[in-house]
């Protein structure tokens, strides 16, 4: 059996940034499995523009984002398999993969980065009624066949959902010469940035409606229409409210669910509200030496932020591997309150932190003069004043090692409007 330090379980933005990262931390023993043909991962077709304003201050494509990660993998000389797929890691991190060329091979890996990503929800989570006819993808299907395989998917189309692949993919099929007659949404708010909204649906003039679903899909071999009806409060449709719009493709864009299959097998705890591992603040999950990053950990809106975890999970494994990791004396819990989803990390120690450590989070709610607190029991941490906060748009908080030493837990990190939190004071 083959050994290494570091085993990457994932060739995309995230596994490509963890990699580099534990290089730059000092380890020369890595392995990158990428079941793709190429690394890049999804960012291969995005080939819209709108990637690395944070991280490399220009505007580029996926593509583009990708190859400046790439360029730095293969400058390091750092080993990585294509077209291999792990089908098993174990508690004591042994990761068996596959591929054409090697067959099955099991590596026993000192740490693990998962890094594997997200997949689509697909109509079969729906349980929309109708026959199945040919016309209905999800949206990174659609996006793939256009942009890589190089088909037109449609003429005239109704997309289900605004995550931010729908939005674009709006955009996409008005440019390639389809008609998108509308954008419906089942929640009362769009789950995908704003900029994406403005730029994708209003500058051409396609309409959104929110709290709005398909209730039906009519076609025998080709889809040639769908039915939208508005939905109630618990979110139901309402009768009377039925809308036929004639088409001949609809794009499902209704959520993207970490993909967490091995994770579950080894025995990693899966947070509820995002679907990804529970981690504390070195992104190492309930199995020591098993760390996670990016979109397999929580589904992210720009992919800035997925790097940016990716080095800080990178790191960790990297300080897992040479022993410098620092033992936990206590941790804290992370508390969601308010209009608050979820916080990543669940756990934080101090003792074992760096001299900061970044909260990430998303509210379940569009708020206006928000107020975003983070509080122990005995004492208020910090406050900070947000003029709209939204779903779609991440948040985050810089956490100072120094406020944790000797708090009482758990940490609560709550997001309200300033009226709302008056009435509770």
């Amino acid at each position: 059996m083959r050994t290494t330090d570091i085993v990457i379980i994932g060739g995309g933005p995230a596994g490509l940034a963890a990699a580099l990262a534990a290089r730059e931390a000092g380890v020369t023993d890595l392995l990158i499995l990428e079941r793709g043909n190429e690394l890049g991962g999804i960012l291969n077709q995005c080939i819209h523009s709108g990637f690395g304003l944070h991280t490399f201050r220009e505007e580029l494509t996926g593509p583009e984002y990708a190859a400046r990660y790439m360029d730095r993998v293969l400058a390091e000389n750092i080993p990585f398999r294509l077209g291999a797929m792990a089908v098993r890691v174990t508690a004591d991190r042994r990761v068996t993969y596959i591929s054409r060329e090697e067959g099955l091979e099991t590596v026993q890996a000192r740490a693990v980065v998962l890094a594997m990503g997200c997949r689509e929800r697909s109509r079969g989570a729906l349980s929309i009624p109708g026959s199945r006819p040919a016309g209905i993808y999800t949206a990174g299907a659609a996006q793939r066949l256009m942009n890589i395989d190089g088909y037109r998917v449609g003429r005239e189309a109704v997309i289900l959902g605004s995550g931010d692949i729908g939005l674009i993919m709006a955009r996409r099929l008005t440019l390639e010469g389809a008609r998108v007659r509308l954008g419906a949404e089942l929640m009362p708010y769009s789950g995908g940035l704003k900029r994406n909204i403005v730029q994708c649906l209003q500058d051409y003039g396609i309409p959104l409606k929110l709290s709005h679903t398909v209730v039906d899909i009519r076609g025998k071999e080709r889809v040639t229409g769908v039915t939208i009806a508005q939905v109630d409060e618990r979110l139901k449709p309402v009768p009377g409210t039925e809308e036929d719009f004639d088409c001949d493709t609809l794009l499902l864009s209704v959520g993207l669910l970490p993909e967490n299959e091995l994770s579950k097998a080894v025995g990693v705890e899966l947070a509820p509200a995002t679907g990804g591992p529970k981690v504390n603040e070195s992104l190492e999950t309930n199995i020591p030496g098993v760390f996670a990053c990016g979109n397999v950990l929580h589904v992210h809106d720009l992919v800035d932020y997925v790097s940016e975890e990716a080095v800080q999970a990178g790191r960790s494994a990297a300080r897992f591997v040479q022993g410098t990791v620092s033992a936990a004396q206590e941790e804290l819990s992370l508390v969601p309150a308010g209009a608050v989803r979820y916080t990543v990390p669940c756990t934080i120690s101090p003792q074992r932190m760096g001299p900061d450590a970044v909260v990430r989070f998303r509210v379940g709610q569009n708020l206006r003069d928000a107020v975003v607190t983070v509080r122990t029991a005995d004492k208020e941490l910090l406050r900070r004043k947000r003029p709209v906060m939204a779903p779609g748009e991440m948040e985050q908080v810089l956490l100072k090692k120094e406020w944790l030493e000797g708090a009482e837990g758990p940490i609560i990190i709550d997001a309200n409007t300033v009226s709302t939190e008056r009435e509770g004071m």
